[in-house]
């Protein structure tokens, strides 16, 4: 059982302040961090990488509050979230009668931005039409509203996100190669929660710390199982999944003990994994384990695969790059020998 108390970390509390709201600890966090902290001091474009729900704009706020234009405005825009026909003007913003509807003069969030930083998420989604108009404002640093011959002068940081792959995209002809070399000056990638399990832990008890303050509830204990599943699960949605499970687990929390919010694994024996060591390590751990519980059956209902949430296939072209063969006989060790039979 997991005790729940209030998050404490050693690295953690070392760690610079801008950063309080990233949790984790593990390698390839810390990488990104380092990354970020070389970039910050600089006034240059950052294009950060990653899965939709990986914590990019945590990320964007970092180098922000690192950077010597802390204290000045941070804006945001989500260009995916925009109609194309507002989009302009959110960016850019527009003159009163510049086009129906524009019944007053609007600033536009570079302008806005001046003297900070802009953080221009998903921005692979940014239209093709638009896209010179951004490479103008990048290299220029000048712009005008829609409606007006005026040029206006800024200051501006950019910083970048996308889910997108935009060397694809440029390739087939859906990103303008120009502004892409403009823009991936500095790319910071932001690895998926499954390349970083180590921090599952300390995730979790943060997010129920959060949502159980939050909503006036106690919640003390995890099971082991329920930390192990969270460990052994791939999370597809990344840290937004994981936080958005727990406020769910929070919430049908009773006598203080968080449930499994993952239905796919309950009922399921999911085993624990070593608290250290490579992410190759956990799933030889893991898939020895199920093996051992199971006499190495790997296929049916009650075999090494169905204990795992995996399909036979799929665990045995694991067991072949991990290095895992069926046991000619059960040993009471957690290691198996004989030939590389996978039936």
């Amino acid at each position: 059982m997991v005790w729940v108390e209030r998050l404490r970390s050693g690295d953690q509390d070392e760690r610079d302040p801008q950063f309080f709201q990233i949790v984790g600890n593990s390698p390839a966090l810390e990488h990104v961090l380092v990354e970020v902290k070389r970039v910050a001091p600089t006034d240059s474009t950052v294009v950060i990488l990653g899965e939709t729900g990986t914590g990019k704009e945590l990320i964007a706020r970092a180098i922000h509050n690192l950077s010597a234009r802390c204290g000045h405005p941070f804006v945001k825009l989500n260009c995916s979230a925009i109609p194309f026909d507002l989009l302009e003007s959110e960016l850019f913003g527009h003159e009163k009668g510049a086009f129906t509807g524009a019944v007053a003069q609007k600033l536009g969030r570079f302008e806005m931005a001046d003297t900070g930083t802009i953080f221009l998420d998903e921005i692979g989604d940014l239209p093709l039409a638009l896209q010179p108009k951004l490479l103008r404002v990048l290299q220029e640093q000048e712009f005008e509203r829609l409606g007006s011959g005026r040029t206006h002068h800024i200051n501006v940081r950019l910083v970048a996100a996308t889910h997108r792959d935009l060397a694809q995209m440029v390739a087939s002809g859906e990103f303008r190669s120009d502004l892409y070399y403009r823009l991936n000056v500095f790319p910071v990638v932001v690895p998926p929660l499954r390349k970083r399990r180590e921090d599952i832990r300390q995730l979790t008890l943060h997010f129920v710390e959060v949502f159980a303050r939050r909503m006036g509830k106690h919640v003390y204990q995890i099971p082991e199982t329920t930390m192990n599943a969270f460990i052994a699960y791939d999370w597809p949605g990344n840290v937004r999944e994981l936080q958005n499970l727990i406020e769910r687990a929070v919430i049908r929390s009773d006598n203080g003990v968080l449930p499994n919010p993952l239905p796919a694994l309950q009922g399921k024996t999911v085993l624990p994994i070593a608290s250290r060591g490579t992410l190759r390590d956990h799933e030889r751990a893991l898939i020895l384990q199920a093996l051992n519980a199971t006499g190495g059956m790997i296929g049916g209902p009650q075999g090494a695969a169905a204990r795992l949430g995996m399909k036979r296939t799929s665990l045995i072209t694991k067991m072949q790059k991990l290095g895992i063969y069926r046991p000619r006989y059960k040993r009471p060790e957690s290691e198996f020998d004989g030939g590389p039979e996978y039936a």
